[in-house]
């Protein structure tokens, strides 16, 4: 991974295989997330439940952090344009609260907005 061999601090892809395993997965599945949310747009938007449904079970592995992998990694960065554009569009056009009845994403959207305060400030100061 380019910015794990660039840059240092924290990885940002798991060198384990289990982990790493379970990161492909979750990577892989940013596109028929994306596919499923933006066709419920057109009809029921409850068919999109099972698409944040799969995000909640998806942080509900680890417990040792409100991230994905328990730790900002390279999943967190694929998943936070889409909740970001997602969450404000289905609350004011649909009605529809993704983090209801979702406490691990409501945490995750929460700390991922915080994360983007704080690298904002440090870009415009």
């Amino acid at each position: 991974m380019y910015i794990d061999t660039h840059f240092e601090g924290p990885s940002l892809f798991p060198n384990d295989s289990p982990d790493k395993e379970f990161t492909e997965e979750i990577l892989s599945y940013t596109d028929t997330f994306y596919k499923t949310v933006v066709s419920s747009f057109k009809g029921d938007v409850n068919e999109a439940d099972t698409a944040f449904d799969y995000i909640e079970n998806v942080l509900s592995k680890y417990d040792n952090g409100p991230f994905f992998l328990g730790q900002f990694s390279l999943v967190d960065i694929a998943y936070a344009p889409f909740m970001e554009r997602f969450q404000p569009f289905l609350v004011e056009v649909k009605n529809y609260d993704i983090t209801l009845g979702r406490p691990k994403l409501a945490a995750w959207i929460e700390v991922d907005h915080a994360v983007k305060s704080y690298l904002f400030n440090i870009l415009v100061n």
